[in-house]
């Protein structure tokens, strides 16, 4: 294995809270590293930009869990708890052509420009509203108070959930969030409680079909695109749990970043006072670059020997493309620990690369944009409640982002 002589301790709490020097030091000695996850799962991961792009890209490298090894009780430790029990495998995470281009293509209708484009006012609305539930008071958890529900009652209006259930949804999600990095069973509860409600909310919609994205769902299935009710539940199950997790990094580590380097805030403040839009939109890239709500994209399988970044990988292998450490790399990046909100040709990697390039990217641009230019403007001088020291970070392998962010401002 091609393994450094002082190789950096890995997923750890202190790594959780700063992996990125852990990342730099891998990229110079072992950019393709063999290691232990926490899981007990070993598995390589790739962290420079050239060869992270090239492998998100590798057609032999599948997304297919079948493809790896199982463990000697049988069971695979690559997927979120309870998904399997809960016949939750099929969705645009776990599998590869054909079957992925033609449920892609049935789900991507509902993020085309136009249909994002309709759903910004809705946005915006549930922006102001969680904000004018806080704003007074002076004080927030960004996170609970904010980053965690905007996203949640955005994708449910999407998949058309009823908004008497919106709460019930945020509850189990929230218990996905809360348990992520720690108790397992509340994470498989909840799954079964989702799987089981989009299975009941389904059948109930077959009876009143409207504009939203599970009635597009049926209306494929019953037009012959062959579209199985177990299909149907992945793919609203992994839209939902994907759609709001990186929503709520993308505004969490967002926030965080711009409250710790205050003179590229004072310039977005000043654009957004303007009413100029270009800063916001580039520096919502920049925030995706330097401390993007992915850390690692979900799991690749090699199908047959291959060789990334010179080192030789065996059929089987699990592979892991570490983004938040390629959208640091020098070599593509100049300044790449420097914030710029101005920064030019920044192809991150943040939401992926290839035909598994994050589907839901455009909604959550949108929600990042229209979150961190409301909360900037409505409450300009908020600041952090509490020593950055004290901030804690989830524990987990794929997402990146705060348990909390308490902060203060003027009470409005």
């Amino acid at each position: 294995m091609n393994v450094p002589s002082a190789a950096p301790e890995l997923f750890t709490w202190e790594f959780a809270t700063d992996p990125y020097p852990a990342y730099a030091r891998l990229r110079q000695h072992s950019p393709v590293h063999w290691t232990k996850l926490p899981s007990g799962v070993e598995a390589w991961l790739v962290t420079r930009y050239s060869d992270a792009r090239e492998a998100l890209a590798d057609s032999r490298l599948s997304k297919n869990p079948e493809h790896h090894a199982e463990d000697a009780g049988g069971k695979s430790k690559t997927g979120i708890p309870g998904e399997r029990s809960a016949n939750l495998m099929t969705h645009l995470l776990n599998i590869d052509p054909p079957d992925h281009t033609r449920l892609r293509r049935l789900v991507s209708k509902a993020f085309t420009p136009r249909r994002i484009a309709e759903f910004a006012p809705r946005v915006q609305q549930l922006t102001d509203d969680l904000i004018d539930g806080f704003a007074s008071r002076g004080e927030a958890d960004l996170i609970h108070d904010f980053a965690f529900p905007l996203p949640i009652y955005a994708i449910c209006d999407l998949l058309g959930v009823p908004r008497e259930d919106q709460d019930d949804l945020r509850d189990w999600a929230g218990m996905m969030i809360r348990h992520g990095g720690g108790q397992r069973g509340g994470v498989a509860r909840s799954v079964k409680r989702i799987r089981a409600y989009l299975a009941e909310l389904i059948h109930r919609k077959r009876d009143g079909l409207g504009e939203d994205l599970i009635s597009g769902l049926i209306r494929a299935s019953d037009h012959g695109e062959h579209l199985t009710e177990n299909e149907a539940a992945a793919m609203c199950f992994v839209l939902l749990f994907a759609g709001f997790e990186t929503t709520i990094n993308l505004i969490g580590n967002g926030v965080h970043t711009l409250i710790r380097h205050p003179q590229e805030r004072a310039r977005l403040q000043e654009s957004i006072q303007r009413g100029e839009r270009a800063l916001l939109d580039s520096g919502v890239e920049e925030l995706l670059r330097y401390d993007g709500p992915v850390e690692l994209a979900t799991w690749r399988f090699a199908t047959e020997p291959l060789v990334i970044g010179q080192q030789r990988i065996a059929p089987g292998d699990p592979v892991l493309v570490v983004l938040a450490a390629a959208n640091r790399d020098p070599a593509r990046f100049a300044g790449p620990d420097t914030v710029d909100l101005n920064r030019r040709d920044n192809q991150h990697l943040g939401y992926g690369h290839g035909i598994h390039y994050c589907l839901g990217a455009p909604l959550a641009r949108l929600e990042g944009r229209m979150a961190l230019e409301t909360l900037l403007r409505r409450l300009p001088d908020l600041q952090l409640a509490v020593d950055p020291d004290d901030l804690r970070w989830r524990g987990g392998l794929i997402m990146r982002g705060l348990r909390d962010l308490p902060v203060r401002f003027s009470a409005v």
